[in-house]
C-alpha cells in the first residue's frame, strides 16, 4: 500500500481533506464555503470545519451547508486554530491536507494548484498572501501589510515565483508528514500555530516552497482595534515561540522589537538624564519611514501610514509581553 507522501507523487490524484478553522464568521464563511465546495478540482475531497462554538450565527449557517456531503462540521470547544486543525485533521479521511482560513477568498484552482506544487516539490507547499481590502481601512491595511517596510522580506508576502521560504500563508502538506511533526501547537497568545509549524516541520529536515500560483485573497482587519489586537496577538506569539523552540523563526521579528525598546530606552534616557536626542532621532527616522509606507500606498497615504504604525508598535509591545511571560506560559507545551 503507498505511503501519504507516494500518494500525492504518484499518478492517480489524492484524497484531499481542506481544513478550515473558524469562530464568529458568519459574515463571511457563506462565500469561503462556496469558493472551497466549487472547486475544480477533479479528485476527491472534502472540506472538514471546525467551529469554535461561534455565537454570531455561524453554526447555523454550516448546519445550512452540512448538507452537502462533501462537507464534515466538528466541534471546537478550545476555539483556538491550533486545536481545531488537529481535530480537523483527525477527522479528515484524506492523503493531503490543505489549510484554508475564514478571512480569505479562494481561486478555483486553490486546491488542484496546491496539488500539483505538492506534486512537483514535495514537502510543504502555499501560496501568497495578497491582502484585499473593500473599505478604507481595509484598504489602508492591505497596502501597509504589502509594504516590505511593514511586513520585512517575508518571501511569503513578496515572491513571484516558486522558491523555498521558511513559512508559507496557510499550506498544503502530506497527511504522514503531518503527523510526523506533530501537528499544530497551540499557543497562549492564540497565533503562531503557523511560523511554528513550519519552524519544526523545517527543523525535521523537511522543505517548505511558496508558490505563487497557489491563489488566495486575505482580507484583512477593518478597524482599529482589531488591528492593534491581532499585530499584538502576532508579537506576542512570536515571544512564546523563543521560549518553547530556544530561538526565534526567522530574524524579521527584531525590527519591531527593537522599535520599541529604542522607543522606551529613548524616553527613559529623556526622562532619567535629560537627553531627547535619541528618542527624537528614533522618532523622526520611523516618522520618515511610515510616510514612505503611505507614499508608495495606492490607498490613502495617512491611513497607510496609520496602519502600518499600528502594526510596528502593537507587534514589538506583543513581543516585549511574549518574552517575558513566555517561560511560564509555555512550560506545557
Amino acid at each position: 500500500m503507498p505511503t501519504a507522501r507516494n500518494t500525492v507523487m504518484s499518478q492517480r490524484l489524492p484524497f484531499v481533506s481542506v481544513l478550515l478553522p473558524v469562530f464568529n464568521e458568519a459574515e463571511s464563511i457563506g462565500s469561503v464555503l462556496t469558493d472551497l465546495l466549487n472547486q475544480d478540482y477533479a479528485g476527491e475531497m472534502e472540506v472538514v470545519v471546525a467551529d469554535g462554538d461561534s455565537t454570531d450565527g455561524t453554526a447555523e449557517v454550516l448546519a445550512r451547508w452540512a448538507e452537502d456531503s462533501s462537507l464534515v462540521v466538528i466541534s471546537n470547544p478550545h476555539r483556538r486554530q491550533g486545536p481545531g486543525l488537529n481535530k480537523a485533521a483527525l477527522e479528515a479521511e484524506g492523503d493531503v491536507l490543505i489549510r484554508a482560513d475564514g478571512h480569505s477568498s479562494y481561486a478555483a484552482d486553490y486546491v488542484s494548484a496546491s496539488v500539483e506544487a505538492l506534486r512537483e516539490d514535495g514537502g510543504a507547499v502555499g501560496g501568497r498572501m495578497n491582502p484585499v481590502g473593500s473599505t478604507p481601512v481595509e484598504r489602508a491595511v492591505a497596502a501597509a501589510m504589502n509594504s516590505p517596510l511593514t511586513m520585512g522580506p517575508a518571501r511569503f508576502h513578496h515572491a513571484v515565483s516558486r522558491e523555498e521560504v521558511d513559512t508559507v500563508y496557510l499550506g498544503a502538506f502530506s497527511r504522514r508528514d503531518f503527523e510526523d511533526v506533530g501537528g499544530f501547537r497551540s499557543f497562549p497568545s492564540g497565533s503562531s500555530e503557523d511560523a511554528d509549524f513550519y519552524y519544526r516541520w523545517r527543523a525535521s529536515g523537511r522543505h517548505v516552497f511558496v508558490d505563487p500560483r497557489i491563489v488566495t485573497h486575505y482580507t484583512p482587519r477593518g478597524s482599529w482595534l482589531s488591528l492593534w489586537r491581532q499585530y499584538w496577538r502576532y508579537g506576542q506569539g512570536k515571544g512564546e515561540m523563543w521560549w518553547a523552540n530556544g530561538r526565534l523563526p526567522s530574524w524579521r521579528p527584531l525590527a519591531p522589537l527593537g522599535l520599541v525598546v529604542g522607543l522606551l530606552a529613548g524616553g527613559s534616557l529623556g526622562v532619567f538624564a535629560g537627553t531627547w536626542w535619541p528618542l527624537g532621532g528614533l522618532a523622526a527616522s520611523w516618522t520618515a519611514l511610515l510616510l514612505s509606507v503611505g507614499m508608495r500606498s495606492p490607498a490613502s497615504i495617512w491611513l497607510t501610514a496609520a496602519a502600518a504604525l499600528i502594526m510596528h508598535l502593537a507587534y514589538g509591545l506583543g513581543m516585549v509581553g511574549g518574552v517575558l511571560t513566555g517561560w511560564f506560559s509555555t512550560r506545557s507545551l
